[in-house]
Parts: structure tokens; C-alpha cells; sequence
């Protein structure tokens, strides 16, 4: 039985997904809109959404008067970048063996910048995380959170931060993190970035800006990642409009 929380089309089309993934359906036809909704226990629209939103990320297609499919060229996209998902997970679907290192956390003041995107008072604290995710013993992401202090509730360790951040931030602030708004930013590793990430100085790596939102479109994290994207690609699919 699936459960009502927090989003039940996602967590209906999260299961599809898997069942795709491990190969469950047979002639890769997915089975009807009744016979999931049964299966699952859910109405046939929930079905009908959740498929329709598996279509848009090319991972099923619809032949009209035949059935849905498993789109198998989708598939050949490990991570997405329209998805919010945890970097270890990411690393795990690129076959990688992931961990994660919390490097530092400490508190610092909002300067005008972080105090605009997170939509706080400048010096007011924020929680800063600093995290390295590694492949094996190769550093691959390093990221930077900011969140506002005011928004946690429950006492936490450091080792509590080694959870992903939207896992941290339901467990710690209470708060269900529903999207971003993220910048893709090219850019050439400074030495202290270099060192973190074991690259040459000035190597190019790619770097995403983003800020957080809960369902009530306030912000509650500003995040910035940086990625060695000779270990670590992302992809989507570009439709003509």
C-alpha cells in the first residue's frame, strides 16, 4: 500500500520507476491504469499522473490503442537535473560505492546577499554546512548550505548534517523542502576549491546555485555545489516545443 505523504503521485511514480529499473515488467509494457490503481491502492488519476509525469521525462511513451511503455534510450539518463535527489543517490546510480564527510558547521551571520535569497534580516544566523561527497576514496560534489537558525527546532550533531539536507531539514526544522531554483554556473576551481576536490587549480568544474523553497514558496535553504564533471555528468531530455 502506498502512503498519503508527502506527495502520493510522486511516490507512486517513484515506484513505477523502480519496477522499471529492475526489469519487473514484462515485454517492458507497464501494466494498466486499473491494474495499478489496484495494485497500489490508489485511483486510477493518481496513476494516470503519475505516468504522464514519467512521459514528460522520456521514461515511458504511450502507443495509442496499445498500452505504455518503458522508453529505454530515457533510461540511459542516471540523474537528472529536474529532480531533487541526494548526491549519494546520484553517485549510487553511476555505480559508484558513496560517502559523505561533513567537513565543518558552525554559525555566521546573513550578509546582504544570503539575507535577500533566504529572505531574513542581514546578521541574522545561519547554520552553515560544509559537505564532501566522495566515489570510493575520490572526492566528487562539494557543497556549501546555508540555513536560516531560526528555522530549527530540534537540537542536532554534526553527524545529524551527514543526512541529506532535505532529510536534516524534515527531521531538525519540521520543513518539506518542494523544489529549487538552481543557476548552472560554469566555473574554474579556485586553489581552496581545487585542494578540496583533489583537481588541479583553475580545472573547470560546474557549480549550482540554488535556493530552496518550502510548499508555502518561502525559502528556507540557499545551497551551492561544486562537481567534478569528469567523474560525475547530469542530463535531461530536450523536447521541440
Amino acid at each position: 500500500m502506498i502512503k498519503r505523504s508527502p506527495s502520493l503521485t510522486d511516490q507512486v511514480k517513484s515506484h513505477i520507476k523502480r519496477q522499471i529499473l529492475i526489469n519487473t515488467y514484462e515485454d517492458d509494457r507497464i501494466p494498466s491504469e486499473t491494474d495499478l490503481a489496484a495494485e497500489l491502492g490508489v485511483s486510477r488519476t493518481t496513476i494516470r499522473d503519475a505516468l504522464s509525469r514519467l512521459e514528460n521525462e522520456g521514461v515511458v511513451y504511450r502507443k495509442q490503442g496499445s498500452g505504455t511503455f518503458v522508453n529505454r534510450p530515457g533510461l540511459q539518463i542516471k540523474s537528472r537535473l529536474d529532480e531533487i535527489w541526494s548526491y549519494s543517490a546520484v553517485l549510487e546510480a553511476h555505480g559508484y560505492r558513496p560517502s559523505v564527510k561533513v567537513l565543518e558547521v558552525k554559525r555566521e551571520a546573513a550578509d546582504a546577499d544570503l539575507a535577500r535569497s533566504l529572505e531574513v534580516s542581514s546578521g541574522d544566523e545561519l547554520v552553515v554546512v560544509r559537505k564532501l561527497f566522495f566515489e570510493d576514496k575520490k572526492p566528487v560534489i562539494f557543497t556549501r548550505n546555508y540555513i536560516p537558525e531560526v528555522l530549527i527546532e530540534l537540537p542536532f550533531k554534526d553527524t545529524d548534517l551527514e543526512l541529506p539536507v532535505f532529510d536534516f531539514l524534515s527531521k531538525h526544522a519540521g520543513e518539506h523542502l518542494s523544489y529549487y531554483l538552481t543557476e548552472i554556473v560554469p566555473i574554474t576551481a579556485t586553489d581552496s576549491l581545487a585542494n578540496i576536490l583533489k583537481v588541479p587549480s583553475k580545472t573547470a568544474v560546474m557549480s549550482l546555485e540554488e535556493v530552496g523553497y518550502n510548499e508555502e514558496n518561502r525559502p528556507i535553504l540557499k545551497a551551492y555545489s561544486y562537481i567534478r564533471d569528469d567523474l560525475l555528468r547530469f542530463g535531461m531530455i530536450r523536447r521541440k516545443v
